[in-house]
């Protein structure tokens, strides 16, 4: 399928939430936290892989500073990654001026498919907030391991380029230290709270 043809979807999703046709979901109450609130429960953010709008090796020391939401996808995601950055766009327009504040990382669980230049395409057709990261099968393993996050890849052959990706919904939420604070579990849907998660990512901004 053509790389335009594949994105006009996610455009059509993204004007929907901008639009704010979303529907709101009650904030549960876990703290105060719109999420789960895992300060304590889960590590730090850490990694080592590479960023696609520029190929450079990158850290988490180069997002220290930032608030920084995670999640991990691929690119020829029918549904869950496209509307979860759909939302996440809507969230970041609600935050305004202080969207400069969050970096959106995109994290591939298909590496061998996703390549720099796809994802780069990929995450800017949402909001150029958002940045594709890419890295090893060791990298990615580390990564995900560390923050349990679960993930499969069934490559049948090379004569089959189409093969099947599960992976987890959930976005994690890292505060400017690099501490992860909060979990969004259900954030690929249209019941998404978009108002509770822009409180959430206020909470962190104001420290």
């Amino acid at each position: 399928m053509p790389r335009s043809e594949r994105l006009a979807p996610r455009r059509d999703i993204l004007r929907l939430a901008l639009a704010g046709a979303l529907l709101p979901l009650s904030a549960c109450d876990d703290g105060g936290w719109y999420g789960k609130d895992v300060t304590g429960l889960l590590p730090e953010m850490a990694f080592a892989m590479t960023r696609a709008r520029d190929g450079a090796a990158v850290t988490e020391a180069d997002y220290r500073g930032q608030v920084v939401a995670m999640f991990f996808g691929f690119t020829f995601c029918p549904d869950i990654c496209p509307m979860t950055l759909a939302n996440l766009s809507a969230v970041l327009d609600r935050l305004g001026d202080d969207a400069e504040a969050i970096t959106v990382l995109f994290v591939t669980v298909d590496p061998l498919r996703d390549t720099l230049p796809a994802m780069a395409d990929y995450v800017s057709a949402f909001t150029p907030r958002a940045q594709g990261l890419r890295g090893t099968d060791n990298q990615l393993a580390r990564l995900a391991r560390r923050l349990k996050v679960t993930y499969r890849v069934d490559r049948p052959g090379p004569d089959k380029p189409d093969y099947a990706v599960s992976h987890g919904k959930s976005v994690y939420i890292f505060d400017a230290t690099g501490a992860a604070r909060v979990m969004w579990p259900q954030f690929d849907t249209t019941d998404a709270d978009i108002d509770a998660a822009t409180r959430d990512l206020r909470r962190l901004l104001s420290g």
